[in-house]
């Protein structure tokens, strides 16, 4: 078996001469292969055998931004603390279980006016609302109200499981509004996300714009002549209702699609819902709203002192309503497609068991997790749950001795399966193809501003298991480390 010296891996990765990045051969050393990131991209590398000695190891114990790797320890501890928790959970007549997550509706009676009508949300992550919905439904519960009443008050989601806390700390500003960092709220639907459409009008003219009335559009964007490049963009205030859309496509260009994050989700699934009554006939005299359940002492571990930390729901004669999908469903779509929202709900859910659902409670169960599996306390920090985060850090081991632990835990397996496999599925499905590792390497990714990371199993050419984590941070703007770390884990697994 061949190791690799860490000093002189090390040494060729503090000063990465230019020429270097664009060889006239196929890199012949990991240093080499290394050598291809961009100039000022800082490695952490780890690469261990199955049984857990060094192959590989360059500045294994520093830390760095992980992006979307924290999902390996979100839906590790999600499995350690929820996998027996949730087997065979259901509603129960109130609608209250503590363990069930999914979404119920209520009728909450007004004397001499129409009920109101309050949808619940209980940390369900696939509830949708699309035409052709087989799963977790929101029709479902909106034939429930048809059923039971022809007129009612006030359409209201209800988020107050979990408290309000929509964005993490950490997170960049600019991806608020986006499919990468929608809100975050215990009541949530269509993946937070409302899709739109640009299709090119007559030439000096709006484009055509096709989007569900939730947000006012004041569309600013112009059609120009064939041939022109497509440069759209969007604008809209933090919790504001218009959506200014700017920018050219071209006369004969494809329509432009893109997904929109939504800022309050028990509202728009509000709103929603009272669409569906509407459709179903129902009479809705009142208003769309939504009820938050702010901030406060009994979400912080550290200083609600004994106080009561149980949620005292609205008055309402539960209807009915239905569970989330599986467990092993939910962490399958965070780590395949690594769906931030499915993370950060999976994280607020094991902050539920011991606590009000709050992120500090999560991070706290996380924690715990990661005592148990020997993951040294320094060698990570978290500040959210999908890897959004740039205050997040973990270092090279840290990962390593997460995989290694959670491979041995009886839901390893199945956890192992929820990681993209390369030139095969979820975000590896481009990567390794026609290469020795297609097929043979199972990994969860992360892309973060300057940041690559990619952790997890491989099979080397001796047929042994290796495990890995390979960290890039600092890749200069444009730059790319991908091509890097991949020409590397082929050299690795050729060499074993």
């Amino acid at each position: 078996m061949r190791s690799f010296s860490v000093p002189f891996a090390a040494a060729l990765l503090l000063a990465v001469p230019v020429a270097a990045q664009t060889p006239t051969a196929p890199p012949q050393t990991v240093e080499q292969a290394l050598a291809l990131a961009p100039a000022g991209t800082r490695f952490g590398v780890l690469v261990v055998d199955d049984e857990g000695r060094d192959v590989l190891a360059i500045r294994p114990d520093d830390r760095f931004i992980p992006a979307s790797n924290t999902k390996l320890f979100t839906t590790a501890t999600a499995y350690a603390l929820l996998a027996d928790k949730v087997a065979g959970a259901r509603l129960g007549t109130e609608g209250f279980g503590r363990y069930a997550p999914g979404a119920f509706i209520g009728l909450a009676e007004r004397e001499g006016d129409a009920p109101d009508v309050i949808l619940y949300g209980r940390g369900d992550a696939q509830l949708s609302s699309a035409a052709d919905c087989k799963q977790d439904c929101l029709s479902e519960l909106a034939d429930m109200i048809a059923r039971k009443a022809r007129r009612v008050g006030d359409v209201v989601g209800d988020d107050s499981w979990f408290p309000d806390q929509r964005w993490s700390p950490g997170m960049s500003w600019n991806n608020i509004g986006t499919d990468s960092g929608t809100a975050i709220s215990a009541l949530s639907l269509d993946n937070n996300e409302l899709p739109v459409a640009i299709a090119p009008g007559a030439e000096g003219q709006p484009p055509l714009v096709e989007i569900a009335p939730y947000y006012t559009v004041r569309n600013e964007a112009v059609t120009i002549a064939a041939g022109g490049q497509t440069r759209l963009g969007f604008e809209r205030a933090v919790n504001g209702m218009e959506l200014r859309i700017y920018g050219e496509i071209a006369v004969g260009a494809p329509p432009f699609r893109d997904r929109l994050g939504i800022d309050d989700p028990a509202h728009y699934s509000a709103w929603q819902l009272r669409r569906m009554l509407e459709a179903r006939g129902v009479n809705v005299t009142g208003s769309v709203r939504a009820q938050h359940r702010p901030v406060s002492l009994i979400d912080e571990p550290k200083a609600r002192e004994g106080r009561d930390i149980r949620v005292r729901m609205p008055r309402a004669a539960f209807m009915g309503g239905h569970t989330a999908p599986p467990l092993a469903d939910t962490i399958r779509v965070v780590n395949k497609d690594s769906q931030n929202l499915y993370a950060e709900l999976l994280l607020r859910r094991v902050g539920k068991l011991d606590g009000t659902g709050s992120l500090a409670d999560g991070i706290a169960a996380l924690h715990a997790v990661m005592a148990a599996a020997g993951v040294a306390r320094g060698s990570y920090d978290f500040s959210d749950g999908s890897g959004m985060s740039t205050y997040n850090r973990i270092s090279p081991r840290a990962a390593v001795t997460l995989l290694r632990w959670a491979k041995g835990q009886p839901w390893g397996g199945d956890w192992a399966a929820s990681l993209p496999v390369g030139g095969v599925d979820g975000t590896l499905r481009r990567r390794f193809k026609g290469t020795a590792l297609e097929g043979k390497i199972r990994a969860k990714t992360g892309t973060l501003n300057a940041t690559n990371t990619l952790s997890g199993y491989l099979t080397a050419a001796s047929g042994r298991e290796l495990t890995f984590s390979i960290l890039a941070n600092d890749v200069p703007e444009d730059g790319r480390a991908v091509p890097a770390m991949d020409a590397a884990l082929l050299l690795i697994a050729a060499a074993n």
